[in-house]
């Protein structure tokens, strides 16, 4: 199963030091049949919904962290189905509190070699001041104008 892992720049090189996410009870975003009945059934459309609810999820993240640079940072994994449970581990997770239908949480330690792909904000974006913008002025629209680009798992070393 794909899940997507929201995350920030230093947590990213934290990963990459340990060899991967090494504990278990990880809050993340996947298809699920929530979603599904959600979205509909094109593949396509759900996994971008996984993704863009990790995105979501990986401002707070941005926002909890000071040093962290303003950028939202997803992780794409894929881990053995029977590892994945419905909802989020933290009761305290935007995800529970929106009971997003993609939050999942992962009951296995995530190597590096799990992990398919990166997506981050470009250098220039500031997504935490767009949020900002956006909750000030009602103009969510304004959040979606970023789109995440896509690095391979090669090139996740150079982001941290």
């Amino acid at each position: 199963m794909r899940v997507y892992l929201p995350s920030t720049l230093p947590a990213l090189g934290e990963i990459l030091a340990e060899g991967g996410l090494n504990h278990v009870g990880t809050s993340a975003y996947a298809v699920t049949p929530a979603l599904r009945h959600e979205v509909g059934d094109d593949a396509e459309e759900l996994a971008y919904a996984a993704l863009c609810a990790a995105a979501d999820a990986s401002v707070d993240l941005v926002a909890a962290d000071p040093q962290a640079p303003r950028r939202r940072l997803v992780l794409a994994a894929d881990v053995h189905d029977d590892a994945v449970r419905p909802g989020a581990q933290d009761p305290e997770s935007p995800s529970d509190a929106t009971g997003d239908p993609a939050a999942v949480t992962v009951h296995q330690a995530i190597p590096l070699k799990r992990i398919v792909s990166g997506h981050v904000d470009a250098p220039d974006a500031d997504v935490i001041a767009a949020v900002e913008h956006a909750t000030t002025t009602g103009e969510l629209e304004v959040v979606q104008d970023y789109e995440l680009l896509w690095y391979a798992t090669q090139e996740l070393a150079e982001l941290s």
